[in-house]
Protein backbone atom coordinates (compact mmCIF):
# COMPACT_ATOMS: atom_id res chain seq x y z
CA UNK A 1 0.00 0.00 0.00
CA UNK A 2 0.93 3.52 -0.51
CA UNK A 3 1.13 6.37 1.86
CA UNK A 4 -2.83 7.20 1.32
CA UNK A 5 -4.06 3.76 1.59
CA UNK A 6 -4.54 2.66 -2.40
CA UNK A 7 -3.04 -0.42 -4.08
CA UNK A 8 0.67 0.14 -4.93
CA UNK A 9 1.26 1.63 -7.89
CA UNK A 10 -2.49 2.57 -8.05
CA UNK A 11 -4.38 5.84 -7.65
CA UNK A 12 -4.62 6.35 -3.26
CA UNK A 13 -7.71 6.16 -1.54
CA UNK A 14 -7.67 9.35 0.26
CA UNK A 15 -6.03 12.27 -1.67
CA UNK A 16 -5.14 15.39 -0.41
CA UNK A 17 -7.51 16.96 -2.16
CA UNK A 18 -10.74 14.98 -1.08
CA UNK A 19 -9.68 14.53 2.85
CA UNK A 20 -9.43 18.72 2.51
CA UNK A 21 -13.06 18.82 0.85
CA UNK A 22 -13.85 16.11 4.01
CA UNK A 23 -12.46 18.19 6.85
CA UNK A 24 -14.51 21.05 5.50
CA UNK A 25 -17.73 19.36 4.84
CA UNK A 26 -18.00 17.47 7.92
CA UNK A 27 -16.19 20.76 10.16
CA UNK A 28 -19.22 23.05 8.89
CA UNK A 29 -21.45 20.43 9.92
CA UNK A 30 -20.47 19.97 13.63
CA UNK A 31 -19.13 23.15 14.71
CA UNK A 32 -15.56 21.60 15.29
CA UNK A 33 -12.07 21.53 13.47
CA UNK A 34 -11.85 18.33 11.67
CA UNK A 35 -8.34 17.28 10.74
CA UNK A 36 -7.61 14.21 8.85
CA UNK A 37 -4.15 12.44 8.36
CA UNK A 38 -2.64 9.78 6.12
CA UNK A 39 -1.02 6.50 7.67
CA UNK A 40 2.17 8.52 8.22
CA UNK A 41 0.02 10.83 10.35
CA UNK A 42 0.82 13.68 8.10
CA UNK A 43 -2.19 16.45 8.57
CA UNK A 44 -3.63 16.26 4.41
CA UNK A 45 -7.11 17.72 5.15
CA UNK A 46 -8.26 20.56 7.90
CA UNK A 47 -10.15 23.21 8.67
CA UNK A 48 -7.03 25.26 9.72
CA UNK A 49 -5.30 25.36 6.75
CA UNK A 50 -1.43 26.03 8.80
CA UNK A 51 -1.51 22.16 9.74
CA UNK A 52 -2.24 20.65 6.67
CA UNK A 53 1.98 19.23 6.17
CA UNK A 54 2.21 19.16 9.82
CA UNK A 55 3.02 15.50 11.76
CA UNK A 56 0.26 14.53 14.59
CA UNK A 57 1.47 12.68 16.15
CA UNK A 58 -1.43 11.00 18.13
CA UNK A 59 -2.95 9.47 14.94
CA UNK A 60 1.01 7.13 15.03
CA UNK A 61 -0.91 5.16 17.54
CA UNK A 62 -4.40 5.52 16.77
CA UNK A 63 -3.01 4.12 13.16
CA UNK A 64 -1.29 1.50 14.69
CA UNK A 65 -3.74 -0.30 16.91
CA UNK A 66 -6.86 1.04 14.88
CA UNK A 67 -8.44 2.07 18.13
CA UNK A 68 -9.82 5.73 18.60
CA UNK A 69 -7.83 7.70 21.20
CA UNK A 70 -8.69 10.46 23.28
CA UNK A 71 -6.09 13.52 24.24
CA UNK A 72 -6.95 15.72 27.25
CA UNK A 73 -5.19 19.39 27.19
CA UNK A 74 -2.33 18.00 29.68
CA UNK A 75 -1.64 14.90 26.80
CA UNK A 76 -1.72 16.80 23.86
CA UNK A 77 0.74 19.04 25.46
CA UNK A 78 3.76 16.23 25.53
CA UNK A 79 2.67 15.60 21.79
CA UNK A 80 3.95 17.11 18.74
CA UNK A 81 0.98 18.66 16.76
CA UNK A 82 -1.72 17.87 18.71
CA UNK A 83 -4.73 19.33 20.30
CA UNK A 84 -7.27 18.36 22.91
CA UNK A 85 -9.98 16.07 21.43
CA UNK A 86 -10.05 12.82 19.64
CA UNK A 87 -8.32 10.71 17.09
CA UNK A 88 -10.72 8.04 15.11
CA UNK A 89 -9.40 5.50 12.71
CA UNK A 90 -10.06 5.57 9.38
CA UNK A 91 -10.73 2.22 7.67
CA UNK A 92 -11.18 0.97 3.89
CA UNK A 93 -12.24 -2.98 4.41
CA UNK A 94 -9.63 -4.18 7.26
CA UNK A 95 -6.90 -1.40 6.37
CA UNK A 96 -6.49 1.33 8.33
CA UNK A 97 -5.63 4.31 5.64
CA UNK A 98 -4.91 7.70 8.08
CA UNK A 99 -7.05 9.23 10.89
CA UNK A 100 -10.00 11.90 11.82
CA UNK A 101 -9.16 13.86 14.25
CA UNK A 102 -11.70 16.29 16.20
CA UNK A 103 -10.48 19.55 17.98
CA UNK A 104 -11.72 20.31 21.27
CA UNK A 105 -12.86 18.97 24.71
CA UNK A 106 -12.75 15.15 24.86
CA UNK A 107 -15.64 14.77 26.69
CA UNK A 108 -17.77 17.06 23.99
CA UNK A 109 -16.51 15.86 20.67
CA UNK A 110 -16.84 11.70 22.03
CA UNK A 111 -20.41 12.10 21.62
CA UNK A 112 -19.35 12.78 17.46
CA UNK A 113 -16.36 10.98 17.07
CA UNK A 114 -18.24 7.74 15.70
CA UNK A 115 -20.35 9.52 13.58
CA UNK A 116 -17.76 11.62 12.35
CA UNK A 117 -15.85 8.89 11.56
CA UNK A 118 -18.54 6.71 9.69
CA UNK A 119 -19.28 9.40 7.75
CA UNK A 120 -16.09 9.84 7.22
CA UNK A 121 -15.39 5.98 5.67
CA UNK A 122 -19.05 6.90 3.41
CA UNK A 123 -17.84 10.13 2.16
CA UNK A 124 -14.57 8.11 1.25
CA UNK A 125 -16.48 5.01 -0.26
CA UNK A 126 -18.73 7.40 -2.58
CA UNK A 127 -15.77 8.71 -4.37
CA UNK A 128 -14.10 5.55 -4.69
CA UNK A 129 -17.07 4.27 -6.51
CA UNK A 130 -17.44 7.40 -8.33
CA UNK A 131 -13.92 7.18 -9.28
CA UNK A 132 -14.29 4.06 -10.94
CA UNK A 133 -17.14 4.91 -12.61
CA UNK A 134 -15.32 7.05 -13.84
CA UNK A 135 -12.55 5.00 -14.69
CA UNK A 136 -15.51 2.68 -17.21
CA UNK A 137 -16.51 5.42 -18.35
CA UNK A 138 -13.23 6.79 -19.87
CA UNK A 139 -12.40 2.94 -20.60
CA UNK A 140 -14.95 2.76 -22.68
CA UNK A 141 -14.95 5.98 -24.58
CA UNK A 142 -11.28 4.96 -24.73
CA UNK A 143 -12.59 1.61 -26.83
CA UNK A 144 -14.76 3.31 -28.93
CA UNK A 145 -12.30 5.44 -29.86
CA UNK A 146 -10.36 2.39 -30.58
CA UNK A 147 -12.49 1.28 -33.34
CA UNK A 148 -12.93 4.32 -35.42
CA UNK A 149 -9.52 4.81 -35.45
CA UNK A 150 -8.13 1.04 -35.73
CA UNK A 151 -5.08 0.75 -37.63
CA UNK A 152 -3.37 -2.90 -37.53
CA UNK A 153 0.19 -1.74 -38.05
CA UNK A 154 -0.35 0.38 -34.58
CA UNK A 155 -2.13 -1.92 -32.30
CA UNK A 156 -2.65 -5.46 -33.23
CA UNK A 157 -6.60 -7.14 -33.11
CA UNK A 158 -5.67 -9.29 -29.85
CA UNK A 159 -4.81 -5.80 -28.17
CA UNK A 160 -8.95 -4.62 -29.00
CA UNK A 161 -10.38 -7.68 -28.26
CA UNK A 162 -8.17 -7.88 -24.36
CA UNK A 163 -9.66 -3.96 -23.80
CA UNK A 164 -13.11 -5.46 -25.27
CA UNK A 165 -12.73 -8.04 -22.49
CA UNK A 166 -11.62 -6.15 -19.70
CA UNK A 167 -15.28 -4.39 -20.02
CA UNK A 168 -17.38 -7.54 -20.26
CA UNK A 169 -17.69 -7.49 -23.53
CA UNK A 170 -17.68 -10.66 -26.71
CA UNK A 171 -14.44 -9.12 -28.23
CA UNK A 172 -16.07 -12.10 -31.45
CA UNK A 173 -19.67 -10.93 -31.59
CA UNK A 174 -20.77 -8.94 -34.53
CA UNK A 175 -21.92 -5.22 -33.85
CA UNK A 176 -23.56 -2.49 -36.04
CA UNK A 177 -21.89 1.03 -35.05
CA UNK A 178 -24.53 3.59 -34.55
CA UNK A 179 -23.25 7.36 -34.96
CA UNK A 180 -25.15 10.44 -32.82
CA UNK A 181 -24.57 13.98 -33.51
CA UNK A 182 -26.91 16.15 -31.06
CA UNK A 183 -27.38 20.62 -30.87
CA UNK A 184 -29.49 22.23 -28.97
CA UNK A 185 -32.90 22.25 -30.43
CA UNK A 186 -33.12 26.23 -29.95
CA UNK A 187 -36.91 26.43 -28.60
CA UNK A 188 -38.27 29.51 -27.60
CA UNK A 189 -37.03 30.28 -23.63
CA UNK A 190 -33.96 27.89 -23.67
CA UNK A 191 -30.66 29.22 -22.90
CA UNK A 192 -28.41 26.91 -23.14
CA UNK A 193 -26.02 27.21 -26.25
CA UNK A 194 -25.92 24.06 -27.23
CA UNK A 195 -24.99 19.88 -26.72
CA UNK A 196 -22.42 21.04 -23.85
CA UNK A 197 -25.17 22.43 -21.81
CA UNK A 198 -26.65 19.16 -21.23
CA UNK A 199 -24.07 17.05 -19.29
CA UNK A 200 -22.79 13.89 -21.68
CA UNK A 201 -23.35 11.55 -18.89
CA UNK A 202 -27.09 12.71 -19.13
CA UNK A 203 -26.84 12.14 -23.17
CA UNK A 204 -25.05 8.72 -22.09
CA UNK A 205 -27.76 7.63 -20.05
CA UNK A 206 -30.66 7.97 -22.38
CA UNK A 207 -28.68 6.61 -25.45
CA UNK A 208 -28.13 3.23 -22.91
CA UNK A 209 -31.73 3.39 -22.32
CA UNK A 210 -32.47 2.56 -25.51
CA UNK A 211 -29.31 0.24 -26.29
CA UNK A 212 -29.29 -1.54 -23.35
CA UNK A 213 -28.45 -4.57 -24.45
CA UNK A 214 -25.22 -5.90 -22.22
CA UNK A 215 -22.72 -6.29 -24.87
CA UNK A 216 -24.06 -3.15 -26.44
CA UNK A 217 -20.83 -0.19 -25.39
CA UNK A 218 -21.70 3.70 -25.79
CA UNK A 219 -19.29 6.37 -25.99
CA UNK A 220 -18.38 9.85 -26.43
CA UNK A 221 -16.54 10.72 -29.22
CA UNK A 222 -15.82 14.72 -29.04
CA UNK A 223 -18.83 17.59 -27.85
CA UNK A 224 -22.30 16.21 -29.43
CA UNK A 225 -20.95 13.04 -31.04
CA UNK A 226 -21.58 9.72 -29.63
CA UNK A 227 -20.96 6.45 -30.74
CA UNK A 228 -22.57 3.01 -29.91
CA UNK A 229 -21.50 -0.16 -31.23
CA UNK A 230 -24.72 -2.35 -31.06
CA UNK A 231 -24.50 -5.84 -31.13
CA UNK A 232 -26.31 -8.15 -33.52
CA UNK A 233 -29.06 -10.29 -32.06
CA UNK A 234 -31.99 -11.85 -33.15
CA UNK A 235 -35.23 -9.93 -32.49
CA UNK A 236 -35.45 -6.38 -31.01
CA UNK A 237 -31.44 -6.34 -31.35
CA UNK A 238 -31.87 -7.41 -34.78
CA UNK A 239 -29.61 -5.05 -37.20
CA UNK A 240 -32.44 -4.25 -39.36
CA UNK A 241 -34.70 -2.84 -36.27
CA UNK A 242 -31.50 -0.60 -35.99
CA UNK A 243 -33.81 2.12 -37.73
CA UNK A 244 -36.30 2.01 -35.37
CA UNK A 245 -34.55 2.71 -32.61
CA UNK A 246 -32.52 5.48 -33.81
CA UNK A 247 -35.81 7.22 -34.46
CA UNK A 248 -37.15 6.28 -30.67
CA UNK A 249 -33.96 7.42 -29.28
CA UNK A 250 -33.89 10.89 -31.34
CA UNK A 251 -37.63 11.46 -29.95
CA UNK A 252 -36.30 10.78 -26.39
CA UNK A 253 -33.61 13.44 -26.75
CA UNK A 254 -35.83 15.99 -28.05
CA UNK A 255 -38.52 15.40 -25.47
CA UNK A 256 -36.31 15.23 -22.14
CA UNK A 257 -33.21 17.29 -23.55
CA UNK A 258 -34.57 19.68 -26.16
CA UNK A 259 -31.83 18.24 -28.25
CA UNK A 260 -32.12 18.19 -31.80
CA UNK A 261 -30.25 14.97 -33.14
CA UNK A 262 -29.48 12.70 -36.59
CA UNK A 263 -27.75 9.20 -36.49
CA UNK A 264 -26.33 6.75 -39.30
CA UNK A 265 -26.07 3.25 -39.15
CA UNK A 266 -23.27 1.00 -40.39
CA UNK A 267 -23.45 -2.83 -41.12
CA UNK A 268 -22.42 -5.32 -38.80
CA UNK A 269 -19.44 -6.13 -38.47
CA UNK A 270 -17.13 -9.01 -35.95
CA UNK A 271 -13.68 -8.37 -34.65
CA UNK A 272 -11.72 -4.71 -34.35
CA UNK A 273 -11.35 -4.72 -38.45
CA UNK A 274 -15.39 -5.68 -39.01
CA UNK A 275 -16.58 -2.88 -36.67
CA UNK A 276 -14.29 -0.07 -37.82
CA UNK A 277 -15.59 -0.28 -41.42
CA UNK A 278 -19.25 -0.64 -40.02
CA UNK A 279 -17.90 2.82 -38.30
CA UNK A 280 -15.91 4.15 -41.45
CA UNK A 281 -19.50 3.09 -43.40
CA UNK A 282 -21.52 5.32 -40.21
CA UNK A 283 -19.56 8.09 -40.18
CA UNK A 284 -19.96 8.63 -44.39
CA UNK A 285 -23.35 7.95 -43.83
CA UNK A 286 -23.87 10.66 -41.31
CA UNK A 287 -21.77 13.02 -43.86
CA UNK A 288 -23.16 12.04 -46.88
CA UNK A 289 -27.36 11.17 -45.99
CA UNK A 290 -28.24 15.04 -44.90
CA UNK A 291 -27.21 16.17 -48.59
CA UNK A 292 -28.86 13.45 -50.02
CA UNK A 293 -32.21 12.56 -47.96
CA UNK A 294 -33.02 16.11 -46.71
CA UNK A 295 -35.62 16.38 -44.23
CA UNK A 296 -34.42 12.24 -43.02
CA UNK A 297 -32.61 12.13 -39.32
CA UNK A 298 -31.63 8.17 -39.77
CA UNK A 299 -29.12 7.49 -42.23
CA UNK A 300 -28.42 3.49 -43.19
CA UNK A 301 -25.00 3.08 -44.62
CA UNK A 302 -26.01 0.32 -47.23
CA UNK A 303 -28.72 2.48 -48.54
CA UNK A 304 -26.15 5.22 -49.13
CA UNK A 305 -23.21 2.88 -51.35
CA UNK A 306 -23.30 4.97 -54.69
CA UNK A 307 -23.12 8.53 -52.96
CA UNK A 308 -20.32 7.15 -51.01
CA UNK A 309 -18.51 5.50 -53.89
CA UNK A 310 -19.00 9.29 -55.60
CA UNK A 311 -17.48 10.86 -52.63
CA UNK A 312 -14.04 9.07 -52.99
CA UNK A 313 -13.70 10.38 -55.95
CA UNK A 314 -11.56 13.35 -55.81
CA UNK A 315 -13.50 16.73 -56.13
CA UNK A 316 -11.75 17.99 -58.85
CA UNK A 317 -12.49 14.18 -60.82
CA UNK A 318 -15.83 14.76 -60.01
CA UNK A 319 -16.62 17.69 -60.70
CA UNK A 320 -14.98 17.19 -64.16
CA UNK A 321 -17.22 14.40 -64.60
CA UNK A 322 -20.32 16.37 -63.64
CA UNK A 323 -19.89 19.03 -65.83
CA UNK A 324 -19.55 16.30 -68.91
CA UNK A 325 -22.31 14.95 -68.23
CA UNK A 326 -25.08 17.62 -67.24
CA UNK A 327 -23.57 20.64 -69.41
CA UNK A 328 -25.73 23.29 -69.40
CA UNK A 329 -28.68 21.48 -67.16
CA UNK A 330 -26.88 23.33 -64.24
CA UNK A 331 -27.44 26.69 -65.42
CA UNK A 332 -31.48 25.99 -65.29
CA UNK A 333 -33.26 28.26 -63.33
CA UNK A 334 -35.62 24.87 -61.94
CA UNK A 335 -32.38 22.51 -62.03
CA UNK A 336 -32.65 21.31 -58.32
CA UNK A 337 -36.76 20.25 -60.08
CA UNK A 338 -34.88 18.87 -63.06
CA UNK A 339 -32.34 17.15 -61.21
CA UNK A 340 -34.89 15.64 -58.61
CA UNK A 341 -36.59 14.12 -61.83
CA UNK A 342 -33.42 12.53 -62.83
CA UNK A 343 -32.60 10.52 -59.56
CA UNK A 344 -36.03 9.67 -59.34
CA UNK A 345 -36.08 8.17 -63.08
CA UNK A 346 -33.33 6.45 -62.18
CA UNK A 347 -34.37 4.79 -58.90
CA UNK A 348 -38.05 3.86 -60.31
CA UNK A 349 -36.74 2.33 -62.71
CA UNK A 350 -36.79 3.97 -65.77
CA UNK A 351 -40.59 3.08 -65.37
CA UNK A 352 -43.11 6.33 -66.18
CA UNK A 353 -45.81 5.40 -64.12
CA UNK A 354 -43.69 4.31 -60.72
CA UNK A 355 -41.75 7.30 -61.53
CA UNK A 356 -44.66 9.73 -61.52
CA UNK A 357 -45.86 7.98 -58.40
CA UNK A 358 -42.54 8.64 -56.49
CA UNK A 359 -42.41 12.40 -57.24
CA UNK A 360 -46.32 12.73 -56.82
CA UNK A 361 -46.40 14.63 -60.32
CA UNK A 362 -48.49 13.89 -63.33
CA UNK A 363 -47.37 11.73 -65.82
CA UNK A 364 -47.53 13.83 -68.92
CA UNK A 365 -45.51 16.26 -66.24
CA UNK A 366 -42.55 13.87 -66.41
CA UNK A 367 -42.80 13.26 -69.85
CA UNK A 368 -42.23 16.99 -70.35
CA UNK A 369 -39.64 16.99 -67.76
CA UNK A 370 -37.78 14.48 -69.70
CA UNK A 371 -37.75 15.88 -72.99
CA UNK A 372 -37.19 19.08 -71.85
CA UNK A 373 -33.53 17.30 -69.87
CA UNK A 374 -33.18 15.41 -73.33
CA UNK A 375 -33.07 18.87 -74.98
CA UNK A 376 -30.80 20.77 -72.90
CA UNK A 377 -28.39 17.94 -72.28
CA UNK A 378 -28.27 16.62 -75.90
CA UNK A 379 -28.70 12.83 -74.43
CA UNK A 380 -31.05 10.39 -74.69
CA UNK A 381 -32.18 10.33 -70.92
CA UNK A 382 -34.57 7.15 -71.81
CA UNK A 383 -31.84 4.39 -72.89
CA UNK A 384 -31.05 3.24 -69.51
CA UNK A 385 -26.75 3.67 -70.12
CA UNK A 386 -26.99 7.24 -69.99
CA UNK A 387 -29.85 7.79 -67.78
CA UNK A 388 -27.37 6.08 -64.94
CA UNK A 389 -24.78 8.53 -66.07
CA UNK A 390 -27.22 11.62 -65.69
CA UNK A 391 -28.58 9.88 -62.47
CA UNK A 392 -24.70 9.63 -61.04
CA UNK A 393 -23.57 13.44 -62.47
CA UNK A 394 -26.84 14.63 -60.54
CA UNK A 395 -26.13 12.60 -56.81
CA UNK A 396 -21.98 14.36 -57.40
CA UNK A 397 -24.03 17.63 -58.07
CA UNK A 398 -25.43 16.97 -54.81
CA UNK A 399 -22.53 15.91 -53.10
CA UNK A 400 -20.75 19.16 -54.45
CA UNK A 401 -23.43 21.14 -52.96
CA UNK A 402 -23.49 19.62 -49.37
CA UNK A 403 -19.72 20.24 -49.16
CA UNK A 404 -20.10 24.11 -49.29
Amino acid sequence: MDHLGGPRGGPPILTPELAQEIARDIGRITGFNVLITDPGAVVIGCGDLARVGTVHEASLEVVRTGRPATHSAEQAGRMRGVRPGMSLPITVGEEVIGTVCLTGVPEEVHRFGLVVRRQTEILLEEAALLRSRMLHERAVDDFVRDIALYDPEVVGPDAVAARAVELGLSPGAARSAVLLEVRSAGAPGRTDEGPAAVSRLTVLRTVREVFRDRQDVAGEQTAGRYAVLAVAHEGRAAPERLPERCEHLLALLAERHGLDGRMAVGEPGAGAAGMHASYRDAATALRTGPAVFPGERVFIASELRVPHLLGSIPPHDRARFTEAVLGRLREQPDWPTLRETLIGWAEGGLSLVRVAERLHIHRNTLLYRLEKIGKLSGRRVREPGQAIEMYLASLADILREGAR
